[in-house]
């Protein structure tokens, strides 16, 4: 049975990363920032990068990481959840799925010692088992099409584009590249279209082990962006019964009111059960339960952080309302998500394919329905 408590070096990273959030990302920062139209924080990142070595964390030490694992990951990521920090860290773990899978030393080297930032080209809303983009490989190798809607590109690095026929690696930076920024709800995550023009590539995988290292990133992002989702719950939940308990009307604070006290107890039943699955989805991300764990993650945590979003601007009244509040970029962050590496309902109807349980409409499931009536 899978351990889902966190272990003292898990909590050792949780403060260093909170700590060193709090004193360059607190949420006036980043609201400045997003008024500004300043989407992606450099300096954080670099910040991250540098005193944390977060980019290294599951390259395996033979190729210069610190070994970790995903459960180290997933705290990291709820941690930058809780500050909704504009870093591309997600989308690096992605990427350093994709080339563990395929056993790219040498990318992996240059990704743990920071020396390179590396992204999945592949759009946001990709689901696990979905086929992605239309980009395809010509002669040189060389790289022609477009990808919609692809996140943590920035800062320009290198990016590992899926063709029909392999995993390629790009230089974002060569002219023959060209990106597009896309209007996001999420100003924290920024989107952009990519489009390929006979594009100088290295072939990185061929055939089906190209296929099946595609298929383990967008599985391992799924999974671990349930952790993200958890963080930005767990903020809003703590930051509206803050709230409550201040908030007066009527003579006494607005959390004493029994209808206030039961939808935050809801909330917290709820993110606590997000949080084991967000755990579990961690702790199998490359395991042989990787496709289970990420769907029934992302089944579970993305509407839970999308109402604990709801929650928190509801209760904090016209406050919440306001764009000087922070409640807003949770919110942003949490409908964003939960579309993110496929919808919830996508997950849902993986999940019982995954556990051989018949779905709405099938013969089975009309047939079980009309026996237990």
């Amino acid at each position: 049975m899978t351990d889902l408590l966190y272990d003292s070096d898990e909590e050792a990273l949780r403060g260093s990363v909170r700590a060193l959030l709090a004193t360059h990302a607190p949420w006036q920062r980043i609201l400045a920032a997003v008024d500004a139209g300043a989407s992606y924080d450099a300096e954080l990142w670099r910040r991250l990068v540098d005193q944390t070595g977060v980019t290294g964390l599951v390259v395996p030490a033979e190729h210069g990481g610190a070994g970790a694992g995903f459960r180290e990951v997933a705290v990291v990521l709820e941690e930058l959840g809780r500050a909704v920090a504009p870093v591309p860290f997600l989308g690096t773990v992605v990427a350093t799925r994709a080339l563990l899978a395929c056993g790219e030393s040498t990318l992996l080297r240059q990704v743990a010692a920071a020396e390179r930032d590396v992204a999945l080209a592949v759009g946001l809303a990709t689901a696990p088992d979905a086929a992605p983009g239309a980009v395809t490989a010509g002669p040189g190798p060389t790289l022609s099409g477009r990808v919609a809607g692809v996140a943590d590109t920035a800062p320009p690095g290198l990016l590992l584009v899926p063709t029909g026929d392999g995993l390629y690696a790009v230089d974002a930076a060569d002219p023959a590249v060209r990106t597009t920024p896309v209007v996001s709800l999420d100003a924290t995550r920024p989107l952009v279209d990519i489009e390929f023009t006979a594009a100088p590539a290295r072939r990185v995988a061929a055939g089906e082990v190209a296929a099946t290292a595609v298929r383990a990133a967008l599985t391992a992002g799924a999974a671990l962006l349930a952790s993200e989702q958890v963080g930005v719950a767990q903020w809003c939940l703590d930051t509206t019964v803050d709230y409550v308990r201040q908030r007066r009307q009527f003579g006494r604070p607005v959390g004493s009111f029994q209808a206030v006290k039961h939808r935050l107890a809801d909330l917290w039943v709820e993110l606590t059960e997000a949080r084991a699955v967000a755990r579990y989805a961690a702790a199998n991300a490359a395991g042989s339960e990787a496709s289970l764990a990420a769907a029934l993650a992302q089944a579970y945590c993305g509407p839970v952080a999308v109402r604990a979003a709801e929650v928190c601007v509801q209760l904090h009244g016209g406050l919440g309302f306001t764009w000087e509040h922070p409640a807003h970029l949770y919110l942003k962050r949490a409908k964003s998500a939960a579309i993110a590496f496929g919808t919830a309902d996508r997950h849902r109807a993986a999940l019982a394919r995954l556990v051989d349980l018949p779905g709405p409409g099938t013969a089975e499931g009309v047939t079980s329905r009309s026996t237990d009536r």
